[in-house]
């Protein structure tokens, strides 16, 4: 009975693994689907088993990554994000994990890392709430930016970097400010995202 729960555990771990493997998108391509205007409304729980949606950090800009434990990108860009974290959220940036994976190996790998920001936990309901942002195939990781009226700015497939990240920072703080609309950051945002050397440039 034990081996027979354990092959019943591996299966849904592949099958979960399998829905949201990462196709061969460049870094900073935007998602092909029609992304939505503003933070959709779902819940899912956080660490504590508490559930909890996007609203309960209100006045706020957003950056929201889907991950998984499993996915290397994910690890690689979390050191990333935990210092966007410490550095901008003085000035109202939070980020906010959501696993698309199994509670028990993100509450393990949350504490190895010591991830230190909000983490919200599902498998179908995690993907979900992908397809509620508007992307119905999700490639990971996936990071959706808000400003602080939950205002959709911009959405990053693929592992974020550095400059890629001030950039989009930027812009969030630009609409923030008035000084642009979502949309029209969007449009210059793409445009100065594929301006930047890709990693083999940048390595020479």
């Amino acid at each position: 009975m034990a081996g027979l729960a354990g092959a019943v555990a591996y299966y849904a771990y592949t099958q979960l693994e399998a829905r949201t493997a990462q196709p061969p998108l460049a870094p900073t391509a935007q998602p092909a689907q029609q992304l939505v205007a503003t933070l959709p409304r779902f819940e899912l729980a956080d660490r504590e088993g508490q559930m909890r949606s996007l609203q309960d950090w209100p006045d706020q800009a957003l950056i929201v990554n889907f991950w998984a434990t499993w996915c290397a990108p994910c690890r690689r860009e979390i050191p990333l994000l935990q210092q966007l974290q410490r550095d901008h959220a003085a000035e109202g940036f939070q980020v906010i994990g959501i696993a698309v994976d199994f509670r028990d190996k993100v509450l393990a790998y949350a504490d190895e890392m010591q991830i230190d920001y909000p983490l919200l936990i599902g498998e179908q309901e995690a993907l979900d709430a992908a397809a509620a942002f508007g992307v119905t195939t999700v490639g990971l990781p996936f990071t959706v930016f808000s400003d602080r009226k939950g205002r959709i700015v911009t959405a990053h497939l693929g592992e974020l970097t550095a400059a890629e990240a001030g950039l989009i920072l930027d812009a969030v703080r630009r609409v923030d400010s008035g000084e642009t609309s979502p949309e029209a950051a969007r449009t210059a945002l793409e445009a100065a995202l594929a301006a930047l050397p890709g990693p083999e440039s940048a390595d020479e």
